[in-house]
């Protein structure tokens, strides 16, 4: 179930030296909160992306600590995985994606809510990119989405999951829906091979695979920036978790908003956030810092439109078990990251309103 690397309870983080004196204390909320006492401990499975990297900030800067939490994150391989471990009650919050196995959960009652956002879509610049092969491009046989009908398309994830939303939403752009061509469930690893032998016909692609196919000549990119904004994981807490211990629940979104306050500009690369992201993904220093940072809101925002829609299209995909619209009341509860805002007040820095980008004062 667990790389044994990932399970960091925050004791164990303090004891390895790795809180920063003063950091996560300079990021005190305007209202005194007082920790839990005695500590609590919250369990918590998460992909292990950087789509949660407040969660390894919170819990290696120490601001899990700070509120009376002791933070057990442990990796897991999907959040179908997690999803399990939440009924199971093993878990209480888990870290995933919006999936459509958990909006068939979410029709027949499963009693899992979202209460925290994940790292939002970039607002520009996305590493994700809907290509399509050099040679059709070049000579005009598909140089356009609405020409894609008939075609091959290549997804990571199969039927109902987030390279499907997203291949739709590029699809949309031209009219057409995931019905107008062939899809084809592909590792993004493979891709490359495939658009080289001309086995597919477009993909959709994330980094570094995008830009080996562009580099190498085999694709061109046709839609781009698909989705800025748009919130395609999430922190899910377990019904057990938010009902009998919302107090527990409300410092652990307190954690994350500082966290992501800790995050913003320039100090998103900060060496001590940097060492909490290393901890938990397996990436490398040079990849994060040369990357496209997902946007991770410092006023922990749930963007319940993008829900909506996530929810619509794989609905209208004949991805879902059910066939009316479901009631998002069901799917988002609001009050933690509302009393996270309310205890740490506004954020001290400016968004910029076109990139989405935050500007530190």
């Amino acid at each position: 179930m667990i790389a044994p690397r990932l399970r960091r309870p925050l004791v164990a983080a303090m004891a390895a030296g790795l809180l920063v004196g003063g950091t996560a204390a300079a990021q005190q909320p305007q209202q005194e909160v007082a920790p839990l006492d005695p500590p609590e401990q919250v369990r918590v499975a998460v992909v292990p992306i950087m789509k949660f990297a407040t969660l390894y900030v919170a819990a290696e800067r120490g601001i899990f600590e700070q509120y009376g939490l002791d933070v057990a994150v442990e990796g897991v391989a999907s959040g179908t995985e997690a999803i399990a471990f939440l009924e199971e009650g093993q878990i209480d919050v888990g870290g995933i994606a919006i999936v459509t196995s958990l909006w068939n959960g979410w029709d027949q009652g499963i009693d899992i809510r979202v209460f925290a956002p994940g790292g939002l879509e970039p607002f520009e610049d996305s590493p994700t990119k809907f290509m399509v092969r050099a040679d059709l491009f070049e000579s005009g046989a598909v140089d356009s989405i609405e020409e894609l009908a008939g075609h091959t398309v290549a997804m990571a994830g199969g039927p109902g999951s987030g390279g499907e939303y997203l291949s739709a939403k590029a699809l949309e752009l031209g009219g057409l829906t995931i019905r107008d061509v062939t899809p084809i469930d592909m590792p993004n690893a493979d891709m490359p091979a495939a658009f080289a032998n001309g086995s597919i016909d477009a993909a959709l692609l994330g980094s570094p695979f995008a830009e080996q196919v562009e580099a190498d000549g085999t694709a061109v990119p046709i839609a781009t920036d698909l989705v800025p904004g748009l919130m395609t994981v999430a922190f899910v807490g377990s019904g057990q978790f938010l009902n009998e211990r919302p107090e527990a629940a409300q410092r652990f979104a307190l954690a994350l908003l500082e966290a992501a306050r800790l995050m913003q500009g320039d100090e998103y690369l900060a060496d001590e956030n940097m060492a909490a992201y290393l901890t938990y993904v397996d990436s490398t220093e040079e990849a994060i810092r040369t990357g496209t940072p997902v946007f991770y809101d410092p006023d922990l925002d749930i963007p319940v439109e993008g829900l909506a829609d996530i929810e619509r299209v794989h609905r209208e995909n004949g991805r879902t078990e059910y066939d009316d619209p479901i009631d998002l009341g069901s799917v988002v509860v609001n009050d933690f990251a509302e009393w996270a805002r309310e205890m740490a007040g506004p954020y001290e820095g400016a968004i910029d309103e076109e990139t989405g980008e935050t500007i530190p004062e």
